[in-house]
């Protein structure tokens, strides 16, 4: 699924979206075996996607706590990025 997103110069939005009210946050939906998969990440540029964490959907919504280790990880890479 990764690779198709890769590939692609345009993915359904079943499949990746920006997340509301949060810290410019998209997810990555996976359909696999039954189960359901997100990944979250952000924007780097306008080709780069950068992945911060994954779980498995248990429920309708997202945890917050999944959203802000995403937004807490966004600021680290930021952070290290400017200390290069």
């Amino acid at each position: 699924m990764l690779e198709l997103f890769e590939d692609s110069n345009i993915v359904a939005r079943q499949y990746f979206k920006k997340l509301k009210n949060t810290n410019d946050i998209w997810e990555i939906r996976i359909i696999h075996s039954g189960d359901i998969f997100k990944i979250l990440g952000f924007f780097e540029s306008q080709n780069v996607f950068v992945l911060t964490n994954g779980f498995v959907k248990k429920t309708q919504k997202i945890p917050l706590s999944e959203i802000r280790i995403a937004e807490e990880r966004k600021r680290d890479y930021y952070e290290r990025k400017k200390n290069e």
